[in-house]
């Protein structure tokens, strides 16, 4: 990102450089904000509605009206679009800045609304795909909620950084729930696998979109709790996020899944979620 690119700040666009938050934001002193990520495939916000609904949920988890109407987040977000190259939007509200520093609600506060558009960089390990490690669920039992407070991903992420690995698989009460930045799948016994929709996870637009390429392709599927156990003797493991899409694990813990190579059910996901995407251009 250059230094004269341009962002929205509350009502403004401006260049990056000049976009300025008040130390007493809430959103810097105590994590009291939320955030989006929506991909844009061919200038166009892919699944804009499914990611406008997540926004509502995680903004009425937090008791903060949304300030702007769909209509309205979408002429923000288009007016920061470059054309030529898949980017993604991403979108931060905080409950704004108090007058002091309380843990209570503050009254009468203007929410702080950023969003900028980045290049969706190409994952050039796909076809090789990626390591990972299980790693204990640390994290606070209201995941659902896309909450900036991410310090115990960060944590468990840099975890698996240090061993080489690009993600961490986290396990709760011996039960996968997703990984650090990303939704998780799994085939076992040729059925895709993941985890279904809890408290404890994030509702990945992604991942839904798996689901529904499956069904409409008579792939086997189930949203179904898996075991440390049987994920570990899946055939398959998939990684799936807005910005990455669909990534297969070739290693979990130092042992290799299937041959260490993609398997075949991903080629076919793969493929089907790439012609989608064209489809919606």
């Amino acid at each position: 990102m250059t230094a004269n690119k341009s962002v929205y700040l509350n009502g403004e666009i401006l260049p990056i450089s000049e976009a300025k938050v008040s130390v007493m934001d809430r959103g810097f002193l105590f994590g009291d904000s939320i955030y989006e990520v929506i991909p844009v495939y061919g200038n166009k916000l892919f699944r804009f509605e499914e990611h406008l609904s997540r926004l509502q949920n995680s903004l009425s988890a937090i008791q903060l009206a949304n300030p702007h109407s769909a209509q309205q987040w979408l002429d923000i977000f288009n007016s920061l679009l470059e054309p030529g190259y898949d980017q993604a939007i991403y979108l931060q509200i905080s409950r704004g800045v108090a007058e002091k520093r309380d843990h209570a609600f503050p009254t009468l506060t203007i929410p702080t609304v950023f969003a900028m558009s980045s290049p969706i960089e190409p994952f050039t390990d796909l076809n090789k795909g990626v390591k990972a490690i299980s790693v204990d669920d640390i994290r606070w039992q209201n995941c659902y909620i896309k909450s900036t407070n991410l310090l115990a991903n960060i944590l468990l992420r840099q975890q698996a950084v240090e061993k080489g690995c690009a993600e961490a698989i986290m396990i709760k009460d011996g039960y996968l729930t997703e990984g650090a930045a990303s939704n998780v799948f799994a085939v076992i016994d040729g059925v895709l696998l993941t985890p279904p929709k809890s408290a404890g996870i994030i509702a990945g637009i992604t991942r839904d979109v798996i689901l529904e390429l499956a069904q409409i392709h008579s792939i086997p599927y189930s949203e179904d709790i898996i075991s440390l156990d049987a994920l570990q003797t899946a055939s398959e493991i998939w990684l799936a996020s807005s910005t990455r899409e669909i990534v297969p694990v070739i290693e979990l813990d130092g042992q290799p899944i299937s041959e260490a190579a993609p398997g075949p059910l991903w080629h076919t996901m793969n493929q089907l979620f790439q012609d989608f995407k064209k489809s919606l251009s």
